[in-house]
């Protein structure tokens, strides 16, 4: 079963609708792809099955560290929460920076 890690979105079940109304059920998958995605933050590719539909959300936000910090966690796959988690020990981590 195909399922994006960023969005959750899964197979759907809908029904084909015919000139004389008989209904047929059917079966659409969405669009994931295995991809590469580079995250900033943490300096390394990480690997994530991920919706096209998703890829074009991520580059109008801004990105990939942007897009996954502001997912709910709730859509989050457990690989893609502890992406998630790396990113944000790794901000918090991060010294201050004095003003001069």
């Amino acid at each position: 079963m195909s399922r994006c890690e960023l969005t959750g979105k899964r197979p759907m079940v809908k029904n084909l609708v015919s000139h004389s109304n008989r209904k047929t059920k059917s079966k659409t998958n969405p669009n994931v792809q295995s991809k590469r995605l580079f995250s900033k933050y943490l300096d390394q590719f990480v690997r994530l099955q991920v919706a096209t539909k998703a890829i074009k959300d991520m580059e109008h936000m801004g990105g990939f560290d942007h897009f996954i910090l502001n997912q709910d966690d709730s859509q989050l796959s457990a690989r893609a929460l502890a992406v998630k988690n790396r990113i944000i020990r790794k901000i918090s981590a991060k010294p201050a920076q004095k003003k001069q």
